[in-house]
């Protein structure tokens, strides 16, 4: 099947339980400055994960658009990619465990024909420091769900990963218990890492089994979270209905929610029987035959470099589609990291230049019904990823000297090839090969040395860059958030009606917010912006929530987030005028219109302290930022 056919029969099969399809959030998340990109399909419905009612209601399905940062260097085995599509329900406090499992084994077994002697499941171990018990709901549902297709379901007690590899899988085993780090999920990742206000809960993970020999290298025994390759993750169920508190300890959600998330990729992978997803996923597929031509090589002559350039291609192109352009900071900056290993990988298959740059329309044509938004920028992605090869070129140019200078002493040290990786882009494959050719030893062990203090660094500054923000729903960052949305519109009335947002970022201590201009403000405009959201502080309105039609939101000229798609049925806020209330929100007086999915403080009069602005500088071509705080 190809990803567009499960993508459908999944939308299909919800739907007829009652799910309404929601549209995918773009791959810039909104009001969520704690990530640098939408990684799963539950990040832009956490206000209704904590119980804000969805325009949409209590049953939703999707297909997000995703991108792992962090899975980069993953990149080159036989099922990592950057980004992926994921399949995603929920459940906002209506069906829950007894629901959730039955139809994903049904949707996986009937409608993509999976064989389920093939599907393994884990479920949350328990863990007695945070108080939550061993999910035995889903151990009794599962055994259920396997004997109704008379299969016989035991349970493995396994506790850690490391344990797996140790005690491996007895007889009749299908259902193994792991513990937090493997059974457990939140956007935070571990339970004791989950900021307060964080919700998350146990899961329950489906694996196919590609029945390929174990690998002893990854340990002496396999198990479904043996890495090998032998078992792959294809679904996973979370039920979340915990909640991090201040003192550390967990409570219960007002509501139990279902958080399912499945890989479009993988489920491809286990429908061909395919454990390389590269060959299983038809877009990547094509991409590969289109390098194989270019190159005159085979897949099978390099896997790694194949793989690397088939996925970074798709990767930038989605990225590009979203509004990112390649730069040094933030985003651009993997934007632009995609595009260049993809062309240092391409050299080493002698592809030409300009090549990938045209591969991208395997990409925009073969997903441009599912996203639109592709085919319309088709002209401009090229034109972005062949400026981008274009000038890294001549950084590898320039490398190339740098190398030759290097390579006369005959060695080349772990700090050396760093400088090589850091300044000239070149990755550690590249100075290795060039190294053979002159038969000169590369220190390898240094450079992944200093490769790891440089990822803790770049990991360590991200999560104090992101920390914090809408995330935790505080009342500070509430109030700043509804400040945002009064600053946004206090910059039209100043600036002019072609002031829109391009991007934000909230947290406890001080908003920021990316808004299309071409000039500098002077003091005169900043001294006039503070004054009309002071005066909308102190004049007390209230700010109101409406569930209407996009389209008529959209003629009401409410503000919507930058690349963001929304489904049919919407929230807006409004902030004003003074006898706005719900059910009546006055919304053709209010000061301020816009599309959001909260919080928001009820009226105006709670943001306590007199707004400010303390930094006003370019962002990037058209774009300036604004920092303001709530001074007490």
């Amino acid at each position: 099947m190809q990803l567009s056919e499960i993508r459908k029969k999944y939308l299909d099969f919800y739907t007829a339980r009652g799910h309404v399809v929601i549209p995918s959030a773009s791959l810039i998340p909104e009001n969520d400055p704690t990530t640098l990109f939408t990684s799963s399909g539950m990040q832009p419905l956490i206000p209704y994960l904590l119980g804000e009612k969805h325009p949409g209601g209590s049953r939703l399905v999707n297909s997000q658009k995703s991108f792992r940062a962090d899975d980069i260097e993953e990149v080159g085995d036989n099922r990592h990619t950057t980004f992926f599509e994921m399949l995603g329900n929920w459940s906002l406090g209506d069906y829950f465990k007894a629901e959730q499992l039955p139809w994903v084994f049904e949707f996986l077994t009937q409608e993509l024909e999976l064989d389920p002697k093939k599907l393994y499941v884990t479920v949350f171990d328990g863990d007695d420091t945070l108080g939550i018990p061993r999910d035995e709901e889903a151990i009794t549902l599962w055994k259920q769900i396997f004997a109704d297709v008379q299969i016989t379901a035991e349970v493995g007690i396994v506790g850690s990963e490391a344990d797996g590899y140790v005690r491996g899988m007895k007889e009749n085993e299908r259902i193994f218990t792991y513990d937090a780090k493997k059974n457990w999920w939140t956007r935070s990742g571990l339970p004791e890492k989950m900021p307060a206000g964080e919700p998350g809960g146990p899961d329950s993970e489906i694996f196919y089994d590609f029945g390929t020999p174990h690998d002893t290298s990854y340990g002496a025994q396999c198990h479904p979270n043996c890495d090998c390759g032998r078992f792959v993750e294809i679904a996973n169920s979370v039920f979340m209905e915990y909640l991090k508190m201040e003192d550390g300890t967990f409570s219960k959600l007002p509501q139990k929610n279902v958080d399912f998330g499945g890989g479009l990729e993988r489920m491809a992978a286990a429908v061909a029987g395919e454990s390389d997803v590269f060959l299983a996923v038809d877009t990547l597929a094509d991409i590969i035959s289109h390098l194989e031509q270019a190159s005159g090589k085979k897949y099978a002559d390099d896997v790694r470099s194949f793989r690397i350039i088939a996925d970074h291609i798709r990767g930038a192109v989605f990225m590009i589609g979203d509004g990112v352009r390649p730069s040094n900071t933030e985003q651009g900056y993997f934007a632009r990291r995609l595009i260049r290993r993809s062309v240092q990988y391409a050299d080493m298959l002698g592809i030409e230049d300009g090549t990938l740059a045209t591969a991208t329309k395997i990409v925009t044509d073969a997903y441009g019904d599912q996203y639109p938004e592709l085919t319309e920028q088709q002209e401009e992605i090229e034109t972005t990823f062949a400026a981008e090869e274009a000038k890294f070129r001549k950084t590898l140019t320039k490398g190339m000297r740098e190398f030759e200078k290097l390579a006369q002493t005959g060695t080349i040290t772990g700090e050396q090839a760093f400088l090589l990786f850091t300044t000239y882009g070149f990755p550690i494959e590249l100075t290795q090969e060039l190294a053979e050719k002159q038969h000169i030893v590369v220190d390898t062990e240094a450079f992944l040395t200093h490769m790891r203090e440089h990822q803790a660094k770049s990991r360590s500054g991200a999560e104090q860059k992101f920390k914090g923000g809408l995330a935790d729903h505080s009342e500070a960052t509430t109030q700043l958030h509804t400040t945002h949305h009064i600053l946004l519109r206090a910059l039209q009335l100043v600036l002019g009606q072609d002031v829109h947002q391009r991007g934000s970022n909230i947290t406890s201590e001080r908003l920021r917010i990316d808004f299309s201009h071409d000039e500098k403000l002077t003091d005169e405009q900043k001294q006039e912006v503070e004054r009309i959201v002071n005066e909308q502080i102190k004049a007390g309105v209230p700010v109101v929530k409406t569930i209407m039609p996009r389209e008529e939101a959209e003629r009401l000229g409410a503000e919507k987030e930058f690349g963001q798609k929304y489904p049919d049925m919407v929230n807006v806020y409004s902030v004003g005028p003074k006898d706005a209330k719900e059910g009546d929100p006055k919304i053709e007086q209010a000061f301020s219109l816009e599309f959001c999915g909260g919080p928001h403080v009820t009226n105006t009069g709670d943001i306590q302290g007199t707004f400010k602005i303390v930094k006003e500088q370019a962002s990037s071509a058209g774009v300036r930022r604004i920092k303001g705080i709530l001074e007490k």
